[in-house]
């Protein structure tokens, strides 16, 4: 028989849920105000629209485009930042690790580079801060590019057309910093906006399904928003792969796999990562830092599991996956393929 005291905390849990139960059910309501862009009133754990992209002068982002595409950055000149960063790709290669110089076989899934200067850190690791100081990471690579500053930069120095389009824009010419600030520059460009998910943000409400609407009540009813929100539904904090479960177990870990860990060598980082930006991502699988799991359901029901600690219904899997596919935006008037 319960007592008074936990008769009084059920109905008091009961009246709970049934006050916040409806509210992370209920989808936003007609006569609620569409997020604006840079609007600051929108809490951190909103969804908001994609801004537009920003318009940096056409020459600097025609050289940034160039250099994004030279494979002359490598050793060998076989290998650009397009290899793993293909944006007829969703901005990925679409490998479950990618392949560098040589043939060399990477450690990490590429994460793509659409909407990443919206990210609060680069790699997912997080290990450079800015998309400048990114830009070199793959350059110094011994499995990506493996090469250096040193070499690249004479290559780029004896193409008379490069001389002439850095002189336009940079007193001192071809140097590590303007070759990372171009590329930097286009990559500012990479943004994605208007996806359906965006125009039901603002108001239009029959931009989206019935079923996409629906996985996204389930997404934020079971609790996918703590670490999935902001303008990028992502790309704003670390977590730990493996809150409710060891998502490592029975497994030998790679370095990769370290995560975070490798950077602080604080313990508890280890296995702690940049969360990772939803957008497009119905056109970036594999998923996960491994490239372990093949299609969104399966990443999905991996999430439920070692982040929430749930097993969720086949209904729930799927229609969060149809919401998942109402993020992929448009790049230069077109939607991303």
């Amino acid at each position: 028989m319960k007592t008074s005291h936990q008769a009084g905390l059920a109905a008091a849990l009961a009246l709970a849920a049934a006050l916040v139960i409806p509210r992370l059910l209920a989808p936003p309501a007609e006569a609620e105000r569409a997020p604006e862009e840079g609007d600051a009133r929108i809490s951190a754990d909103a969804a908001a629209p994609l801004p537009a992209p920003p318009a940096p002068p056409a020459a600097k982002q025609a050289l940034g485009e160039r250099l994004f595409h030279e494979p002359r950055l490598s050793r060998d000149d076989s290998i650009s930042c397009a290899s793993c960063h293909d944006l007829g790709r969703g901005g990925t290669d679409r490998r479950k690790v990618s392949i560098g110089v040589g043939g060399a076989v990477g450690g990490i899934n590429a994460p793509t580079v659409f909407n990443s200067s919206l990210n609060f850190a680069q790699f997912w690791d997080g290990r450079a801060a800015t998309l400048e100081e990114q830009a070199a990471g793959p350059i110094h690579n011994p499995v990506e590019m493996a090469s250096s500053w040193e070499e690249v930069l004479p290559k780029l120095r004896a193409d008379a057309a490069y001389a002439d389009q850095f002189a336009a824009l940079y007193p001192d010419g071809i140097t590590a910093a303007n070759v990372a600030d171009a590329i930097a520059a286009f990559e500012h460009g990479l943004l994605t906006p208007d996806s359906r998910f965006d125009r039901y943000l603002r108001g239009e409400r029959e931009a989206m399904t019935a079923r996409e609407i629906d996985g996204y009540q389930r997404f934020r009813a079971l609790g996918c928003t703590s670490c999935h929100q902001g303008v990028q539904l992502g790309g704003n904090m670390y977590q730990k792969f493996g809150v409710m479960r060891d998502y490592f177990a029975g497994r030998a870990p790679t370095a990769a796999d370290l995560g975070r860990y490798n950077v602080t060598k604080r313990e508890e980082d280890r296995h702690v990562f940049k969360v990772p930006s939803l957008r497009n991502v119905a056109l970036t699988a594999p998923y996960f830092h491994d490239g372990s799991a093949d299609t969104l359901e399966s990443a999905v029901i991996v999430m439920a599991r070692h982040q929430l600690g749930r097993e969720i219904e086949t209904r729930d899997v799927e229609a969060i996956a149809a919401f998942l596919r109402a993020l992929t935006g448009q790049w230069r008037g077109k939607p991303l393929e």
